[in-house]
């Protein structure tokens, strides 16, 4: 059982990075600092005080990025790689030390990297459609969503694993049915 948990708080947290590639780490790390969450060997330092302060930061650097038109885009543009190291990372760090390091590994990308990565993608495609339709004006309100999305989702994956990963796979399909939509009112 405590596999089956880790595995869906490592999904959880990974596509949270898909939302946010720092918010989940940020939620872990101070999950971690409460003691409701325990990293893997080696990845202690993700629960310590001067992780605390690189998650905090670079957080609050990305959520305000978001926000100034142009740069949106750029992140956009090296936030899939970002998103999925992160989730990576993040899945690997939550398994239980007592599985094969060549396991967690395989485990950690694609469920890990495969879950941020399917939902960065939704994302960025999101925020496509939304500053053709808007002129740019809307990626504010596709911002805001993906902040709340990150934040709510990473804070619920700590407390509710399995609950969180059926949400996250719903919006997961809400957004891709959605742009799916999009894609056939294009003239």
């Amino acid at each position: 059982m405590e596999i089956f948990l880790s595995i869906c708080l490592g999904l959880s947290l990974s596509a949270c990075c898909g939302f946010r590639v720092f918010t989940p780490l940020l939620i872990a790390n101070i999950a971690s600092l409460l003691g409701w969450l325990h990293f893997g060997a080696n990845f202690q330092w993700m629960g310590s005080y001067y992780a605390l302060m690189i998650f905090g930061t670079a957080t609050v650097l990305e959520i305000i990025a978001y926000y100034v038109p142009l740069l949106d885009h750029l992140l956009d543009s090296i936030a899939m790689p970002m998103a999925i190291a992160a989730g990576c990372l993040m899945s690997f760090a939550v398994l239980p030390a007592d599985i094969a390091p060549i396991a967690k590994w395989i485990v950690a990308v694609l469920i890990g990297g495969g879950s941020a990565g399917i939902v960065q993608t939704g994302t960025t495609t999101l925020r496509a459609a939304s500053g053709l339709s808007t002129g740019g004006l809307g990626n504010q309100v596709v911002a805001t969503g993906e902040n709340i999305a990150a934040g709510f989702f990473s804070f619920l994956a700590i407390i509710l694993p399995i609950i969180t990963v059926i949400f996250v796979l719903t919006l997961v399909y809400y957004i891709f049915k959605k742009l799916a939509n999009l894609r056939s009112k294009k003239p």
